[in-house]
């Protein structure tokens, strides 16, 4: 008999700091290896147009430096410097696995030159104060436990006027949409999912902590409370994912 690869993840509503930071680690190391095509196929391509949107609304005025924080295995950073060419991206994240993964895309894609990928602690930005003009974060969140630290890190490293773009997934607003959608996501996503990683566990967590983020409002007071300006949502996909942008 084949062994479970991965135990069950207690809910995220029940997780103390240092649990969700051990489980999110553990979740995002084993399916490192399918974690971009599960994406692309578990969003029906959307994550490409989310992304895009993101790198859109990207505005570089000093420095022309972006941050990306949670970059996993560096998507954002590789779009934000294909559409804006006169930037330079680095991209933290505290799962080795997914830089080194990312760090092969990018000799692939010949930007070594342009995007830094490496070992970082979103709640502790190992950079100086105002050093980038941007600094984004894209599903990633969500998975933090301190998020009043990791916003708070953000705002501290951009340059004054400097902005923050944080794009996450959400559920839509009530009604037969939003019950579509967790079904989908309670019911359907877990079981496509298995068969495609050994860690089927981690996509039962994933629409757990997507039921679970704040909702826009909320997450709006949040960013507002930090002393961010400018603060607006932008809904994508019918309020599946959910653009946010402020300013320091």
């Amino acid at each position: 008999m084949n062994k479970k690869p991965t135990n069950d993840y207690p809910p995220v509503n029940q997780m103390n700091q240092a649990q969700k930071v051990e489980i999110v680690m553990d979740i995002f190391s084993s399916i490192t290896n399918k974690y971009d095509f599960l994406n692309r196929f578990l969003s029906l391509r959307q994550d490409l147009f989310w992304r895009k949107k993101t790198v859109e609304k990207m505005r570089f005025f000093k420095s022309f430096k972006f941050l990306d924080i949670a970059t996993g295995t560096g998507d954002l950073a590789i779009d934000a410097v294909n559409m804006h060419p006169e930037i330079k991206a680095t991209g933290l994240d505290f799962v080795q696995n997914m830089i080194d993964y990312g760090n092969v895309k990018i000799k692939d894609q010949n930007l070594k030159d342009r995007v830094d990928l490496k070992w970082g602690d979103a709640t502790d930005i190992n950079y100086e104060d105002n050093t980038f003009d941007v600094t984004a974060m894209a599903f990633g969140i969500r998975n933090i436990p301190d998020k009043v630290k990791a916003l708070t890190e953000m705002k501290r490293v951009v340059f004054p006027d400097g902005q923050i773009l944080i794009l996450e997934l959400t559920t839509p607003d009530p009604g037969f949409f939003k019950n579509i959608y967790s079904f989908y996501l309670n019911s359907l996503l877990p079981k496509i999912a298995k068969r495609f990683t050994a860690n089927p566990a981690a996509y039962e967590y994933l629409a757990d902590s997507i039921m679970n983020f704040p909702t826009r409002s909320e997450f709006i007071s949040l960013l507002d409370s930090i002393g961010f300006k400018n603060i607006k949502a932008i809904p994508l996909s019918l309020g599946i994912c959910t653009l946010y942008i402020a300013y320091k």
